[in-house]
């Protein structure tokens, strides 16, 4: 972490969190670390989140006053992680980029996981590819849907998948629990 914060010639050391799967977004100014968000308005304060499979979300509204990153899994997609950082925007006029995440093709769930999505919102079914009781889950698509739910039309990436360019990215799938974590840093200068 000194070493990135040195190569990058960061402003200050990231925001790190200890992240749980859920909706809690944070000010990067706050002593609390529970959650899988942060945001702010500081320039210069540094907010991150880490991943290995997980979609990071970078967010900012169009004036560049207040930026956020979130770390959206399956299971933070679900108890809400997006909303609840979109809900601490002043405005939502807002620019979206999906860092590098795991693949539809590659992300293989369960119908109990499938069943979860559908009793949050139908809509998540565009989302799926299934057959029986596989199904796969294209979060990328998982989370535009829930963006568009607040008039976020507007994504850039999503087209990368961490777990088949094992050259460029970690992966808990892949490489299982040993496997190392990518930062994701956004901040205002």
């Amino acid at each position: 972490r000194a070493q990135l914060i040195q190569r990058f010639n960061l402003p200050a050391e990231p925001k790190y969190l200890d992240q749980v799967h859920s909706n809690i977004c944070l000010d990067a100014s706050s002593a609390e670390c529970m959650g899988d968000a942060t945001i702010t308005k500081e320039k210069s304060m540094v907010c991150a989140v880490l991943t290995a499979d997980c979609l990071p979300i970078f967010i900012s509204n169009r004036l560049g006053t207040q930026v956020a990153v979130a770390h959206a899994g399956w299971k933070g997609v679900l108890n809400g992680i997006i909303e609840a950082t979109i809900a601490k925007f002043d405005q939502q006029d807002l620019l979206v980029h999906f860092g590098p995440a795991i693949s539809q093709k590659n992300f293989a769930v369960g119908s109990e996981v499938y069943q979860q999505f559908m009793d949050k919102n139908i809509k998540f079914d565009e989302a799926f590819v299934s057959s029986g009781n596989k199904h796969q889950l294209d979060i990328y698509q998982a989370a535009r849907i829930i963006l568009k739910g607040f008039g976020v039309e507007n994504t850039t990436g999503g087209d990368q998948c961490t777990f088949a360019q094992k050259d460029k990215y970690f992966s808990y799938r892949r490489d299982g629990a040993q496997s190392g974590r990518m930062a994701h840093l956004i901040w205002m200068e």
